[in-house]
């Protein structure tokens, strides 16, 4: 049996990944909050960022975790397709937990189902992430503990769409993102403590990518995305704000049905200088004979 060590970069990634847990955890409760409170498209469009922006963050952890996974005795290299469908995966399930909250009209029933198909979802791109690694040996699990890291995942889940659906102060996200982040870490190492690994000693290459030219640079650039998700988010005014900006919008607009009407009895003074009618010297304003005998104009 292999000696599995879960930290070769010491508490560097442990930490990292549990931070990136937190802050998908945290994008996708105020982009539910704001989707709960839109309507239409806009409310699909803050549901699909919360399930992007959750799915990477769990997907990120998983794999910055797995930056620090060592197994003496033998190299570890990654399956490229099965690891970016392990991707895809998590941000679909995720999805379906959002949709279903978003859009469901009985809550509770909702949340059961939202958390029971997200944390088995979790759960499954974990064990697939783990089916995308390469080593010399055979790779045997302790059910009791996989067992434990699903529930940890469906725990983890319906906790995240709970916390969606009653917490909306920035305070409290803040403390619901770090209890789901440790949640989905729990998960996480919980899954990896139920690995075994028997190596097995060749000499032969193995097939594709090591951690530092696959998973370090797509783990940053997906770090990237998150960081920069949450200026998008946290720039974006609220639906309350936006009301506001109309109501005073409202307020300062003139108003175009004003008609200027003047008051009973009201009667123009004289009319200026410019607009009085202009008289040659020598000859009275008045009248002047229209040769065509149409009509008289004043001059």
């Amino acid at each position: 049996m292999g000696h599995l060590d879960h930290a070769t970069y010491g508490w560097l990634t442990p930490v990292l990944s549990y931070a990136m847990a937190c802050i998908g955890a945290a994008l996708a409760l105020r982009c539910t909050v704001r989707a709960l409170e839109a309507t239409g498209r806009s409310r699909r469009n803050w549901l699909l960022t919360a399930a992007s922006a959750n799915g990477t963050g769990i997907w990120t952890m998983h794999f910055v975790g797995m930056l620090g996974f060592g197994v003496t005795g033998t190299d570890i290299r990654y399956d490229v397709p099965l690891t970016l469908l392990s991707l895809v995966v998590a941000m679909a399930v995720v999805g379906i937990g959002v949709f279903a909250v978003g859009y469901g009209r009985d809550r509770s029933r909702s949340l059961l189902i939202g958390g029971l198909t997200t944390g088995i979802g979790v759960a499954s791109m974990h064990y697939m992430g783990m089916a995308a690694l390469r080593l010399h040996g055979q790779v045997s699990y302790d059910p009791a503990l996989v067992a434990l890291s699903v529930v940890c995942a469906v725990a983890a889940a319906t906790a995240a769409l709970w916390a969606a659906l009653n917490i909306h102060r920035p305070a409290a996200v803040a403390v619901a993102s770090a209890v789901m982040g440790a949640a989905v870490s729990s998960m996480h190492y919980t899954g990896m403590f139920a690995v075994g690994i028997e190596v097995t000693p060749s000499t032969t290459p193995l097939t594709g990518a090591s951690a530092m030219q696959f998973i370090f640079p797509l783990a940053v650039g997906l770090g990237s995305y998150l960081f920069i998700t949450s200026a998008f988010v946290a720039l974006s005014p609220t639906a309350g704000e936006r009301a506001a900006y109309a109501s005073a919008g409202r307020l300062t607009e003139p108003d175009e049905r004003a008609v200027d009407v003047a008051p009973p009895g009201f009667r123009p003074g004289p009319a200026p200088a410019s607009a009085q009618s202009y008289a040659a010297p020598g000859r009275p304003a008045g009248p002047v004979h229209d040769p065509a005998g149409t009509h008289d104009a004043p001059v």
